[in-house]
């Protein structure tokens, strides 16, 4: 099992300073969110450089989170996707990183379940087919506001992808509040699951908008989720792989960076030692 440090919750932080404090605060791996990839390496730093670093406190990549709205299917568009594909996945190869996230936004909410469906497993299996080229893996997280939703969906995708190199995260909100439970988790081949989001939240109120910085702004633990069924459900399987702590909390960001780190890494330790 390895801890990382996700990226969301050192949120003002950059990957320099994100893997100076996951050292500092006692995890054993990084999940490196994207955007401060992209921006560390649009101003000059390079993957041979963090890679580096990040080796020499003793740490991993585990993680690069996250390729966005990959339901970009026409012309130009799709064209972009690929090339972002591209793009995050040598540098996750680069990183020794074994895992990209992917998922898919609203962009085609309007077509229906089953058009929804073929677009996200075609554009899928392209970029399976460029993580084989470079020896990388893709785990889908399904976003729990969107048509691409559920754990059954992302399970189906992988069954019509049919590649090695695409599985699932376990995003404990994102799979409760799309209506997933403990049981369906536990029943899941091990195999299947890339990584884990351990985190927390609540469901909308009647009337409320799907707004992530509010429902999601709990320490795991403080919001609606038995965090401790969710653990022990992904525990069940087997899986013994990455664990991500995931905090998408406005509130805390305005913490010492350290210290909500530290928090994170105590509190998921917590339940994972029960």
């Amino acid at each position: 099992m390895q801890k990382a440090l996700h990226g969301i919750s050192t949120h003002y932080s950059n990957v320099l300073t994100d893997a100076r404090i996951a050292k500092e605060t006692g995890y054993d791996s990084l999940e490196l969110l994207s955007s401060k990839l992209v921006r560390y390496l649009d101003n000059g730093g390079t993957t041979s450089a963090l890679r580096q670093k990040v080796e020499e406190y003793g740490l991993s990549v585990g993680c690069v989170n996250a390729l966005l709205e990959i339901e970009r299917h026409q012309g130009a568009a799709r064209e972009q996707m690929l090339a972002e594909a591209t793009r995050l996945t040598r540098a996750a190869a680069e990183l020794g990183c074994p895992t990209v996230q992917i998922l898919a936004l609203d962009g085609i909410d309007h077509l229906s379940d089953e058009t929804v469906m073929d677009i996200i497993t075609e554009n899928v299996d392209a970029i399976a087919r460029i993580g084989q080229q470079y020896g990388v893996r893709y785990q889908i997280e399904v976003i729990a506001f969107t048509k691409f939703k559920t754990l059954q969906q992302g399970l189906e995708v992988i069954r019509r992808v049919g590649r090695d190199n695409v599985g699932m995260v376990i995003d404990f909100w994102h799979l409760y509040a799309s209506g997933s439970t403990p049981a369906d988790i536990a029943k899941l081949d091990k195999s299947l699951i890339y990584g884990v989001h351990f985190c927390d939240g609540r469901l909308p109120k009647v009337g409320e908008d799907w707004d992530q910085l509010v429902l999601r702004n709990f320490m795991p633990g403080e919001g609606e989720l038995d965090i401790q069924a969710w653990t022990d459900a992904v525990k069940a399987t087997g899986y013994d792989g990455l664990w991500s702590a995931e905090l998408f909390s406005p509130n805390h960001w305005e913490d010492d960076l350290y210290e909500i780190a530290t928090r994170c890494r105590e509190n998921m330790e917590k339940y994972l030692g029960r």
